[in-house]
């Protein structure tokens, strides 16, 4: 079973840049592929970006394409989002999650019924 333990977000200004990390551990994490998705206040749990935890390769949402940035640290067991140019509808809670390798090419993860574990979340606010 795999552990998912999130951290980096805060209260930041619209403009700032911001880098939240994913800690994982719990199972051979070479078998997954590792997600991001945010929840803004009042909406679902939308789809930011995913990694091959394996191959090192990723896919992102269409609005995520430019500003966020997602990445993996096979030597600390952590899957990084890097969120530049911060905007307000940034806001919100900032999830990770684990789902088992198919075979499936990473646009079948961009949904969150495809994930098996998830984090507890990470709150980012934005300010203008």
């Amino acid at each position: 079973q795999v552990q998912l333990v999130e951290s980096g977000g805060g209260s930041v200004q619209a403009g700032d840049s911001l880098r939240l990390s994913c800690a994982a551990s719990g199972g051979a994490l070479s078998r997954y592929a590792m997600g991001w998705f945010h929840q803004a206040p009042g909406k679902e749990r939308e789809f930011v970006a995913t990694i091959f935890w394996s191959a090192g390769v990723t896919y992102y949402a269409d609005s995520a394409k430019g500003r966020f940035t997602i990445s993996r640290d096979k030597a600390k067991n952590t899957v990084d989002l890097q969120i530049d140019t911060l905007k307000p509808e940034d806001t919100g809670v900032y999830y990770c999650a684990a789902g088992l390798d198919h075979g499936r090419l990473l646009y079948y993860y961009r949904t969150a019924d495809r994930y098996d574990y998830w984090g507890q979340g990470t709150q980012v606010t934005v300010s203008s």
